[in-house]
C-alpha cells in the first residue's frame, strides 16, 4: 500500500502546482522527500500543513487523507484519527476503498473510532444497475457562466471560477484538478473555440436523456461481472483534452467532447480534436468505457506501458461487450492491415515507463497515424485472452484483477497470434 500512497501524492503535487500554491507545493515535495526515506512522521507533518493551506476543498480533503495514512505508518494513531476526522466529517472525503485497502491502518481498524469514522462515509455507488443517477447540473451552471462571460469578457476568469468551478459538484472539482488545471488555461482554450462551443450548446443538454441507454450497458455488465458496482454519471464541460475520467464520486464525462455533428463548427479545432471529439451517438460507448475503469480498483499498481495499455484497452473491450461498440472504433479501423507492425513497435517499449508514447499522446497525432494506439494494443490482448477462455465470466473477473501483467499477456497468446 505504501507505493500506492506515494503515487497518489505525486499527483496531488501536480494539482497544487496548477493552483500556483507555492507554499503548498513546497510542503508536499518536502513530505515526499521524507516519505521516500521512510520518515513517516515528518512526512505526515508536512502534508498536514499543506492540507491546512490548500484552498480547493477536494485537494484539501485528499491531502488530509494522505497525512492520516503517513501518521498511521508512523504508528501515530492520535494524529492519524485527527486528520481522518477532518477529511471525512468536515471535507467530505468518501474514498472508502482506499481506506480499507491501506495496510498502514491495520493496527487501527479494530478500534471503535475507526468504525465510527467509516460509518460517516456513505458509498456513492449502488449495486443496482437500474438505480444509477445521471447528473448534469455542472453543464447547466457552465452555460449560465458562459452567458455572463459574453457580457463581460474581461471578467471571464472570475465569472467561471465563482459560477462554474467553485459552484460545481465534487465530480467537477475532481475533473478540474485532474484535467483542467487552471482557470486561466480554461478561459484561454474557450476563447480559441468560440464557434465550436456556440454550435454544440443544444446537444450538451441532451446527455441526461440517454439514461435508459446507459442502463442497458450497466445491466449487461452485471450479467457478466456480478461484483460490478455502479456510480453516478456526471456530465461537465472541459477544455477538449479529456473525454472522461473516474473518481470516488462517480463517472465524469466531458460532454463537450461528445458533440460532433453536421452543425458543429469545427473550423477552430486542431487535428487531434477533429479526430477525437466523438459524436453524440457515441456517448453510450464512452460511458461504458469509463464504467469499466471504475471497476478496476482490484488491479496491481504498475508503471509499465503494458499495464497502462491493458487498463485502457480493457475498458474498450469490456465496454464493447456491454454496449455493443468500442469507444475507440477509429483505432480499430486504422489498425486493419497494420496489426503486426503496431504490435512489433509496441513490444519495444512495453516493459518500460513509456505510456506517454502510446496513451494520451495527442501531440504525436498526425493525419497518417492516430494517437492513443496503446488502447488498441490493450484491446487486442484482452480480446485474445477472452476468446481463448472457456469460462467467460471468470475471464472478465481475471481481467479486472490482474496482478501480473506480463503473465496475463503470455496467457493471452497474442504474440503467438501475430507471429
Amino acid at each position: 500500500m505504501q507505493q500506492k500512497v506515494l503515487l497518489g501524492l505525486i499527483l496531488i503535487i501536480t494539482y497544487n502546482i496548477s493552483f500556483s500554491q507555492t507554499a503548498v507545493d513546497s510542503l508536499l515535495k518536502l513530505g515526499n522527500t521524507f516519505y521516500k526515506k521512510s520518515d513517516y512522521a515528518n512526512a505526515a507533518q508536512a502534508w498536514e500543513k499543506a492540507a491546512q493551506l490548500t484552498e480547493n476543498k477536494l485537494a484539501r480533503n485528499t491531502n488530509y487523507s494522505y497525512a492520516a495514512s503517513a501518521y498511521a505508518s508512523a504508528k501515530d494513531s492520535t494524529n492519524s484519527f485527527k486528520c481522518l476526522d477532518i477529511a471525512i466529517t468536515q471535507l467530505g472525503f468518501n474514498d472508502l476503498p482506499s481506506l480499507k485497502n491501506d495496510d498502514s491502518y491495520l493496527f487501527m481498524k479494530e478500534s471503535s473510532r475507526w468504525k465510527k469514522l467509516l460509518g460517516y462515509i456513505k458509498p456513492t455507488y449502488t449495486t443496482n444497475p437500474k438505480a444509477v443517477k445521471v447528473i448534469d447540473i455542472d453543464v447547466i451552471n457552465f452555460w449560465k457562466a458562459y452567458d455572463l462571460v459574453q457580457k463581460s469578457p474581461a471578467m471571464a476568469e472570475k465569472i467561471y471560477t465563482e459560477n462554474y468551478i467553485n459552484n460545481g459538484t465534487m465530480a467537477l472539482q475532481f475533473y478540474y484538478l485532474n484535467k483542467i488545471a487552471t482557470v486561466t488555461n480554461f478561459v484561454y482554450i474557450h476563447s480559441l473555440k468560440k464557434k465550436y462551443y456556440s454550435s454544440i450548446r443544444a446537444n450538451t443538454f441532451k446527455a441526461s436523456q440517454l439514461k435508459l441507454v446507459f442502463q442497458k450497458s450497466f445491466v449487461n455488465l452485471k450479467k457478466i461481472y456480478p461484483d460490478a458496482i455502479f456510480p453516478p454519471v456526471y456530465f461537465v464541460i472541459g477544455k477538449l483534452n479529456s473525454a472522461g475520467t473516474v473518481s470516488s464520486d462517480g463517472l465524469i464525462l466531458a460532454i463537450d467532447q461528445a458533440c460532433m455533428s453536421p452543425i458543429a463548427d469545427t473550423s477552430e479545432l486542431n487535428t487531434w480534436e477533429k479526430h477525437n471529439i466523438s459524436t453524440f451517438k457515441n456517448l453510450p460507448y464512452t460511458v461504458a468505457h469509463e464504467l469499466i475503469h471504475y471497476e478496476q480498483d482490484g488491479m496491481a499498481s504498475d508503471t509499465t506501458l503494458l499495464a497502462a495499455a491493458l487498463k485502457e484497452g480493457m475498458a474498450d473491450f469490456i465496454g464493447e461487450l456491454i454496449s455493443g461498440k468500442s469507444a475507440n472504433e477509429r483505432l480499430l479501423t486504422f489498425a486493419k492491415g497494420k496489426e503486426k507492425f503496431i504490435w512489433t513497435d509496441f513490444k519495444k517499449e512495453m516493459y518500460l515507463d513509456r505510456a506517454y508514447n502510446w496513451i494520451a499522446n495527442s501531440e504525436q497525432e498526425t493525419d497518417d497515424k492516430p494517437a492513443d494506439l496503446g488502447y488498441w494494443v490493450g484491446y487486442q490482448i484482452c480480446k485474445a485472452y477472452y476468446e481463448q477462455a472457456t469460462n467467460k465470466k471468470k475471464a472478465i473477473y481475471e481481467m479486472l484483477h490482474i496482478q501480473d501483467y506480463k503473465k496475463f499477456l503470455e496467457q493471452s497468446k497474442l504474440d503467438e497470434k501475430f507471429k
